[in-house]
């Protein structure tokens, strides 16, 4: 079972600017809506912005401590 912090402290690794949300879906630990705003997502697809989020959250996906993610990415707003 992974924690909403650890969720949010593995994305802040590779996304240091992020503002993150995570929300347990389930109350298990293992699924999980997580919403993230970088500024690093600008000039990406969303495919490439979710594949950003999940680069970060690799080990915890491949080891199924998170066995469903919902995620909604977007850039800040000026």
């Amino acid at each position: 079972m992974i924690s909403p912090q650890q969720i949010e402290e593995m994305i802040k690794a590779e996304l240091p600017d992020a503002q993150i949300q995570v929300q347990d879906l389930t109350g298990g630990g293992d699924h999980y809506q997580v919403t993230v705003v970088s500024s690093q997502f600008a000039d990406k697809g969303l495919v490439q912005q979710h594949q950003l989020v999940y680069g970060a959250l690799r080990q915890a996906m491949s080891t199924e401590a998170i066995h469903a993610l919902a995620l909604k990415t977007f850039t800040p707003e000026a």
